[in-house]
């Protein structure tokens, strides 16, 4: 069910169950969707629901015109190292919780996907961009870097090479240079980025959820482990699948 109504700025998550799909919503569109550490925690708790738990499907969106402009930088510049340290411990590990969802997960973006915003859409499993959609990872250009996976999770995506001109230079791409470099799955006429996420996570939905969390993490693994251990994976994830019920 949809999340009550509230005017908080420091922002909320709307939570929209349809069926086997969870729908999140980033909302603080006055400050375009930037992420501040009550955000991050109330997207936090959103992924730990039980809409979320018991989905098949997860869909994270900024709205409609603009996923994120990034961390709420202000808030971080006063943090202390130490507040820095438990800060990745509390609120900034929503990056890898969502990362580390069972089901599978789509991202989808309009608009401004900016630092920890770009950051957050490479935790998901696909990416749904509209015609409006910019990449870009501004933090080098203010002194600090990308630390919510964006620098990892780029290097395996799309290499040191291409990572160095985003990350070094904070150069914005728009999402037809993205898809071209396999950062997002699709590309679709502005305003049509949420339903065709809605789409495919029922399609993705549809299929049978231990399998599809099974293969999910294989590939995950797969991507870092040796060929011998990615071949093991496969063969002791078939092995566990072989004899289950899975519908």
């Amino acid at each position: 069910m949809a999340a009550e109504g509230r005017t908080d700025p420091a922002g909320e998550v709307e939570t929209v169950r349809d069926r086997d799909v969870a729908v999140l919503t980033v909302r603080r569109e006055a400050k375009l969707n930037a992420l501040s550490t009550h955000l991050e925690s109330r997207l936090l708790d959103a992924l730990r629901s039980p809409e979320v738990r018991d989905s098949r499907a997860v869909v994270v969106t900024g709205g409609p015109r603009v996923f994120s402009s990034g961390a709420d930088t202000r808030e971080l510049r006063e943090m202390t190292p130490a507040a820095i340290a438990a800060y990745y411990r509390s609120s900034g590990a929503v990056y890898e919780a969502l990362a580390a969802l069972p089901q599978p997960t789509v991202a989808a973006v309009a608009g401004h996907c900016l630092g920890g915003g770009f950051e957050l859409t490479l935790a998901a499993d696909f990416r749904i961009a509209d015609e409006t959609a910019g990449f870009a990872l501004p933090e080098v250009g203010i002194g600090i870097l990308p630390s919510s996976g964006g620098v990892t999770r780029l290097v395996r995506a799309v290499g040191p090479a291409r990572t160095r001109d985003l990350v070094l230079r904070g150069r914005r791409i728009a999402a037809a240079e993205a898809y071209a470099w396999g950062l997002v799955t699709e590309v679709v006429p502005g305003g049509a980025h949420l339903a065709r996420a809605r789409e495919l996570a029922a399609e993705l939905a549809g299929q049978p959820p231990l399998a599809v969390s099974l293969t999910k993490q294989v590939i995950g693994a797969a991507a870092e482990a040796p060929r011998e251990t990615g071949l093991l994976l496969e063969q002791l994830a078939y092995t566990a699948l072989h004899r289950t019920d899975d519908r």
